[in-house]
């Protein structure tokens, strides 16, 4: 008699339920990957109108790519948006900002990673913030202010390279864009 070259199913325990939990706990962690990110980037978006001085809202969550208006755009402005099952990885996010009364908006993409219990935030792929959780306001402070030197320098060192002659770079930049607003 042949014998049989499948093994014996596990002692009470399916492999499909062995991949199920395996699945939940992906899920679960995915989930909180992504509402912890979301948290720190609608903080961010509140807090940055205010600490830039500006009388009304000039500061939305927008998509990481392409166009954009002035409006938030709720989980939509984030990588993940319509993957379907939520993956367990590094989010992008963009905030367009007001950058001109006559409605000129620039977007910055922030990435976010959580790395155990701090976020790191990187900026266009340059400074990296690191955020302890649970976050305070005096770390998003600090976010703001380099946020604020990098929308700053971005504009006063091209005005530099312009004015000395060397302001042909082969650097994509942000992307600026005027939006026809009325309010």
């Amino acid at each position: 008699m042949a014998k049989s070259k499948t093994k014996p199913k596990q002692a009470g325990k399916s492999r499909f339920l062995t991949i199920s939990k395996a699945a939940n706990a992906y899920g679960e962690r995915s989930f909180d990957n992504y509402a912890q990110i979301r948290s720190v980037a609608e903080q961010l978006q509140a807090g940055l109108c205010q600490y830039l001085d500006h009388k009304r809202k000039c500061v939305f969550l927008v998509p990481p790519q392409g166009p954009f208006l002035e409006q938030n755009y709720g989980s939509a402005a984030f990588s993940v948006s319509g993957k379907g099952f939520l993956p367990l990885e590094p989010i992008s996010f963009g905030l367009g900002i007001r950058v001109s009364e006559s409605g000129d908006f620039l977007r910055i993409v922030l990435q976010c990673r959580k790395e155990g219990a701090r976020i790191d935030v990187q900026v266009e792929n340059n400074k990296t913030y690191e955020l302890d959780l649970p976050l305070v306001e005096k770390e998003l402070t600090i976010v703001m202010e380099g946020l604020y030197q990098h929308i700053l320098h971005w504009f006063t060192d091209r005005v530099e390279r312009y004015d000395h002659g060397n302001y042909g770079t082969s650097d994509i930049g942000f992307d600026i864009l005027r939006i026809d607003t009325d309010n």
